[in-house]
């Protein structure tokens, strides 16, 4: 980093430092560069201490780390292990440990709280972290929570918990800074040194509310700092504010905050109140929920991650494979209409498996743009057609350059009308999957169904389909 000679450096020593206030990967050293969270070494040295009864040299270890390293300690722990660090923690119960953990094994281990320790926990989170903390437990488990929250928290936490799960309502935090429009710079800061303990430990944005406390603008407090204590809060909103409903589905939260580069935004009820914020670490969880949610359905490994049980696992693959054995049988019904060519030429056994699979990745891959692109509200309507012709031309062009390739190797193998063969059915089916892996995502969208949940099915069956019945199809005119 360059410093003006003529400047001193007026950072704090803490400030300097990458790692400060403890958020910082545990058991690397300063100059490591690798991930955040920590490493395999130190999960196995709090093993080590766990398993000789060292509760207080665990204790002391775990006071050094941030919520989001214990999750992920507990996380990477054995099942023993994890179960006895998830005892040690209920003394001093951190509510943000829980709210860090992976949903799954979150909802495992909060049994093994007492509902009054589940409320100290939940009392300390803001509200968007309580409500996703208790949002999953059965409903006596979370009555008996709400019922042991402050009257003011608990209000809170359950009007939140009426909106939509997938809602900006049910997100949003209700913890927030808003002030009237007539109030200076220097009142507004006075108010906020005085009122610590009822604002939100960390805030991005100044709402500038009028009597009916409607939004009509925001100040960052990056501009607010700058100004003269004089000066009207109100003369400081440059634009409109960007305001969120909290009925908005939280993908076009996302997407919102992409599209303008947000950091905080108002939610307000249908009305037009402000009844909370959603800042940018919120929304960054989301668009990792998104982008997971979305591999997993385009895979068919539905709704089940690395912890949850085998059961579950079990049973939410085994859905997907049941439709992807009967697109199997239709491919296989195909290659059936061309036994007697397969009999006469035996070689085309060993190479249609290689036009299908070829087919199929390609068309993956261009499924997975357009998926993610239409999720990002990247791909509309609008400019649709321009990117099937894209992909059109992409699937022309590696068709020929795989024809030439996979052509030659078949020469050499078997002769050169087999060579001509295959590279004219790679040409065809690379072209179709280019196609497929675009226009069947942009269908789905078009009909009202989730592009993600039944493409990767749909192409699979197209290209195997059309692989086979091109190579094979081919080899019947030309061959025999």
């Amino acid at each position: 980093m360059h410093t003006d000679p003529h400047t001193p450096d007026l950072r704090p020593d803490s400030a300097a430092h990458p790692h400060a206030h403890g958020h910082h990967p545990v058991g690397h050293e300063a100059e490591d560069e690798r991930p955040y969270g920590v490493d395999p070494e130190f999960v196995e040295e709090i093993v080590a201490l766990l398993r000789a009864r060292e509760r207080d040299a665990v204790l002391a270890r775990l006071e050094e780390l941030h919520a989001a390293d214990i999750a992920d300690l507990i996380e990477q722990a054995d099942p023993a292990e994890r179960a006895d660090l998830i005892d040690l923690l209920p003394a001093e119960l951190d509510g943000e440990v829980l709210s860090y953990l992976n949903p799954d094994l979150r909802e495992a281990l909060i049994e093994r709280f007492e509902p009054q320790e589940l409320a100290a926990a939940v009392a300390d989170l803001d509200t968007d972290d309580a409500v996703e903390l208790i949002e999953d437990l059965d409903a006596e488990t979370r009555a008996q929570i709400l019922a042991k929250l402050p009257d003011a928290e608990r209000a809170l936490v359950q009007e939140n918990l009426t909106y939509d799960e997938d809602s900006a309502g049910r997100m949003m935090q209700r913890e927030l800074v808003a002030v009237p429009e007539f109030w200076t710079v220097g009142k507004t800061i006075d108010f906020v040194r005085a009122a610590t303990d009822t604002l939100p430990e960390d805030f991005y944005d100044i709402f500038i509310v009028d009597p009916m406390h409607r939004v009509v603008g925001a100040v960052p407090l990056s501009r607010l700092l700058r100004q003269r204590r004089a000066v009207r809060i109100a003369d400081l909103v440059t634009g409109e504010v960007d305001v969120i409903p909290a009925t908005m589905e939280r993908a076009e939260v996302a997407n919102l905050f992409r599209q303008y580069a947000l950091v905080s935004a108002p939610v307000v009820d249908p009305s037009g109140r402000l009844i909370g914020v959603i800042t940018v670490d919120d929304v960054v969880r989301i668009i990792d929920e998104e982008a997971e949610d979305d591999l997993r359905k385009l895979s068919g490994s539905g709704d089940t991650g690395v912890f949850s049980g085998i059961a579950d696992i079990a049973r939410g693959r085994v859905g997907w494979l049941t439709v992807n054995l009967a697109t199997a049988f239709l491919a296989s019904g195909v290659i059936s209409l061309f036994e007697g060519t397969i009999e006469q030429i035996v070689a085309l056994a060993v190479l249609m498996p290689i036009v299908a699979s070829m087919g199929g990745n390609a068309g993956t891959q261009t499924l997975t743009v357009v998926v993610r692109a239409l999720a990002t509200h990247e791909l509309s309507s609008a400019n649709a057609m321009r990117v099937v012709g894209k992909e059109l031309l992409v699937g022309l062009i590696n068709g020929g350059i795989f024809a030439v390739m996979v052509g030659v190797i078949a020469l050499i193998w078997y002769g050169p009308m087999i060579g001509i063969v295959i590279g004219l059915a790679m040409i065809i089916n690379l072209v179709v999957a280019g196609l497929s892996g675009a226009l069947i995502p942009l269908g789905l969208e078009k009909l009202g169904v989730d592009p993600a949940v039944s493409s990767a099915v749909f192409l699979t069956t197209i290209t195997d389909v059309i692989g086979f019945l091109a190579f094979l199809g081919l080899a019947s005119a030309f061959l025999l």
